[in-house]
């Protein structure tokens, strides 16, 4: 059994072959069986805690204290992120964050607003 890729739109991993297309039953994209082929390299998806795609630019919420190496404080539950830049790393994102600078968070611990 051949493993069918996921949906480039939804992320969705119930696509279905129908004749030389695939077609995502969640959101309704269909696209080539050969166009997928011949990418071969698809981009990487990342989703939040809730499951949410993020995106650069995105706002997102840290979910639990988060705290910092070498001593410099917690990042508290309930702080809003700005303007995020998803990178391809151990941790996801880059961002700023007002009175901490600049840090890398991981997906997990976020969720978008």
């Amino acid at each position: 059994m051949s493993a069918l890729p996921p949906c480039p739109q939804c992320a969705s991993a119930f696509t279905y072959e129908d004749g030389s297309n695939y077609v995502c039953p969640e959101c309704g994209h269909e696209w080539q069986a050969s166009a997928a082929a011949a990418t071969g390299e698809t981009a990487r998806i990342y989703k939040d805690a809730s499951g949410n795609l993020l995106q650069d630019g995105d706002t997102v919420t840290v979910i639990k204290d988060l705290k910092l190496k070498g001593g410099g404080g917690t990042v508290k539950m309930g702080t809003k992120v700005k303007n995020i830049r998803l990178v391809d790393s151990d941790h996801d994102i880059d961002c700023k964050i007002d009175g901490f600078g600049s840090m890398s968070l991981k997906t997990e611990f976020v969720r978008k607003v």
